[in-house]
């Protein structure tokens, strides 16, 4: 993982010299740039996509845990049938025909 000091840095007195909209073009065509104060970070300005991919792999990482952890305690004698779950919701097969079908990822 790369250093929070490698990613394009700028000093956070630019921001006081109209400098601002210059910086957030840079943010949207690099992703990130690292805000420094005294040589020292002090936040990361990420562009909304770049936002946005982060969001989605967090998500992507925590249904992987899940997942991971379901199927080291996985009990294949803990399954039930589709009939029994039908009879335990009382569903039948015409209730369902009622839904539109759903895409999964």
């Amino acid at each position: 993982m790369p250093s929070v000091l490698s990613a394009n840095t700028i000093p956070i007195s630019l921001f006081g010299h109209c400098e601002s909209e210059k910086i957030f073009e840079n943010v949207t065509k690099q992703g990130t740039m690292v805000v420094t104060k005294n040589h020292l970070p002090e936040c990361v300005l990420i562009s909304p996509m770049e936002y946005m991919r982060i969001v989605e792999e967090l998500n992507d990482l925590s249904l992987l845990t899940v997942a991971t952890d379901r199927m080291a305690h996985f009990d294949p004698s803990s399954l039930i049938s589709e009939k029994e779950m039908y009879r335990r919701f009382n569903l039948t097969e015409a209730d369902l025909a009622e839904f539109d079908e759903i895409e999964i990822e």
